[in-house]
C-alpha cells in the first residue's frame, strides 16, 4: 500500500477518545473533554455519569418528554448514540468502540476522574495489544482525579512529594498492597487512599506501625459534587490514630483519604479548617 492510500485509509477511520471527566460535574471538566463528548458519534458512559452529562447539557435529553429537566447546549448532538457501560461489559464494549472507529465513527469512552488514575485507559490498550488492533487511533483526555479535587478541598496537603494506593484487592494481592503502604509510610509521602470501601481499617493500622497516630488525615467523599454524588461532598479531618472511629465517613466507591506525613499541619481561619504540607521548608522566605 502506498503513503497516499494508506493516508486515505486513515481518513475514514473515526478515533476512540477515553475522556475524563473529573467528577463529573461542569465547573471541574475540562473544556477538552466536553468538546470531545459532545463532537462524538457515540458516548459510552455510566448512568451516573450519563446523569451528570444530560444535566450539565454536554449529552442531550435522555427523551424529548423529560419535561424539561435537561436540555441540551449548543455543542450538544441529538444524533448521538449513547451506551451505558457496566462493569460486566467492558471488554465487549471496548472491542465495539474498535469496531465503531473502523466504520468511522468517533467514540468518547467516558471514565470518571482522570482515565490514568484508576479509570479506564489501561483497558483500552490491553484490548488493543491482545486484540492486535494496530489500526485504530486513541487518545486521552486528562480529567481531575479524586487526589487533586479532594486537596483543593483541604486546602494544600499535596504541596510536597505524595503518592496514590488503591485498596482494591480485585487486581492486586493484599500482601502487594501491604507492601506499598509501608514502604509509602516509611519514605514520608503524604499518602492518598482510593477505593477505601475495602480494607480502609486495615490500611490504617499498616501505615501507624511507621507513622505517627497525630499525623493528620483527611476523609473525603464525592470531592468536586457537591450534593449530586451518591453520599454527598464532605471532608472530615482526623488523625491517624483516630480515622477509623469515623467508620460512618467511610461512604463507599467515592471515599478518598488523605494521610499526611510528619510536615503536615491542621490550620484554621474563621471559616474551616485547612491541611497544609510545605513544599520545603517552613518560613515564608524560603521561596
Amino acid at each position: 500500500m502506498t503513503e497516499e492510500s494508506t493516508a486515505a485509509a486513515s481518513d475514514d477511520l473515526g478515533k476512540v477518545y477515553v475522556v475524563g471527566i473529573g467528577p463529573g460535574l461542569p465547573g471541574d471538566m475540562t473544556q477538552r473533554a466536553k468538546d470531545v463528548i459532545q463532537s462524538a458519534d457515540c458516548v459510552i458512559a455510566s448512568n451516573l455519569y450519563q446523569e451528570f452529562l444530560r444535566k450539565d447539557g454536554t449529552l442531550p435529553p435522555e427523551t424529548a418528554t423529560d419535561g424539561g429537566t435537561a436540555s441540551a447546549s449548543a455543542g450538544a448532538r441529538s444524533d448521538q448514540e449513547v451506551i451505558r457501560s457496566t462493569m460486566g461489559r467492558q471488554i465487549e464494549l471496548a472491542r465495539e468502540a474498535f469496531d465503531r472507529v473502523r466504520d468511522g465513527e468517533t467514540v468518547a469512552h467516558v471514565s470518571g476522574g482522570d482515565p490514568n488514575v484508576y479509570g479506564k485507559s489501561d483497558l483500552l490498550f490491553l484490548m488493543a495489544q491482545e486484540d492486535e488492533v494496530e489500526d485504530v487511533p486513541i487518545e486521552i483526555v486528562p480529567g481531575v482525579t479524586a487526589a487533586l479535587g479532594g486537596a483543593a478541598n483541604l486546602g494544600a496537603p499535596l504541596s510536597n512529594d505524595f503518592c496514590t494506593i488503591s485498596l482494591s484487592d480485585k487486581w492486586r494481592g493484599w500482601d502487594e498492597i501491604e507492601e506499598k503502604l509501608r514502604a509509602a509510610a516509611i519514605s514520608g509521602f503524604v499518602i492518598v487512599l482510593y477505593n477505601c470501601w475495602r480494607n480502609y481499617e486495615r490500611a490504617v493500622d499498616i501505615v501507624r506501625e511507621e507513622r505517627a497516630d497525630d499525623a493528620a488525615v483527611a476523609i473525603v467523599n464525592d470531592a468536586g459534587r457537591g450534593d449530586a454524588g451518591r453520599n454527598g461532598e464532605s471532608q472530615t479531618i482526623t488523625t491517624l490514630g483516630g480515622a477509623t472511629d469515623h467508620d460512618d465517613k467511610v461512604a463507599g466507591m467515592g471515599t478518598s483519604l488523605v494521610i499526611g506525613n510528619h510536615e503536615t499541619e491542621v490550620w484554621s481561619n474563621d471559616y474551616e479548617q485547612f491541611l497544609v504540607t510545605p513544599r520545603g521548608g517552613r518560613d515564608v522566605d524560603d521561596f
